[in-house]
């Protein structure tokens, strides 16, 4: 315990799966940790059942600049510094062919889950204090293509060259600057995935995508933040552009 001891946490997407789960394991390693979400009674919700001085939050759009400023501006108001930013804000948008996409929710997904992102490197970063972690939701699927899932597919691609290119551009301030990268993850996500593709069965969908895991099943939101705590801490002080895949084996194949 204590590897985040007075260390300051940003979390988006920070009232549910991996961003709920990580930011009680910053708690439990010390940290102090701001939970960003655009969903504020699910942030009332979380805080209330951590019941933990050190966590507060900060319903925002991570999709609008504006919004990103100012839960910017709250984690140094509140907490005084930064020096941890999982920005993990994200949405699966629906199963679909290229060809039969809606517009509307391509457009979507990339406002969230790419530009989420770069508005999260350009406005959260610059404040953070030197020797900083930053740590970026992709997915395997920003490493391979999945049919119908072609803007998440596109999205999560494109954070991998976001934060390759601040990596080099925070490197003078010892900021670093990872991805992560995990499989299918036991949380709602991947439940509405499986409905959206096989609306009639959706376990059928759930055991589809375990085949393809060496380990034959989804990963816990718990193993994706022993990941990022990892990569939070001051144990990856050296590790900074690049990519880390948590997924059973999935990408071995």
């Amino acid at each position: 315990m204590n590897r985040l001891k007075d260390k300051v946490a940003v979390v988006t997407g920070g009232a549910a799966g991996i961003g709920k789960e990580t930011a009680k394991v910053f708690l439990l390693e010390g940290a102090k940790a701001l939970l960003v979400d655009i969903d504020e009674e699910a942030l009332k919700k979380t805080v209330k059942e951590f019941d933990n001085a050190n966590v507060k939050y900060c319903q925002a759009d991570v999709s609008k600049a504006s919004d990103v400023k100012k839960y910017t501006q709250e984690a140094l108001d509140v907490f005084g510094r930064i020096d941890v930013f999982f920005s993990n804000a994200g949405i699966e948008g629906t199963s679909r062919p290229i060809a039969e996409y809606p517009d509307e929710v391509f457009n979507k997904v990339i406002d969230i889950n790419l530009k989420g992102v770069w508005h999260g490197c350009k406005y959260v970063i610059p404040k953070m204090a030197e020797g900083g972690s930053v740590i970026i939701t992709s997915s395997v699927a920003g490493l391979k293509g999945f049919q119908g899932l072609g803007a998440y597919v596109a999205s999560k691609h494109g954070v991998i060259g976001i934060m390759r290119t601040a990596a080099i551009e925070f490197a003078e301030r010892k900021i670093r600057v990872n991805t992560v990268h995990p499989g299918p993850v036991n949380n709602e996500m991947m439940r509405r995935i499986e409905a959206d593709i096989s609306p009639d069965d959706p376990l059928q969908a759930q055991q589809g995508f375990e085949a393809i895991v060496p380990f034959g099943r989804y990963a816990e939101a718990s193993e994706i933040a022993d990941l990022v705590i990892f990569l939070a801490s001051d144990e990856s002080k050296y590790i900074t552009g690049s990519t880390h895949v948590i997924d059973g084996g999935l990408m071995a194949g």
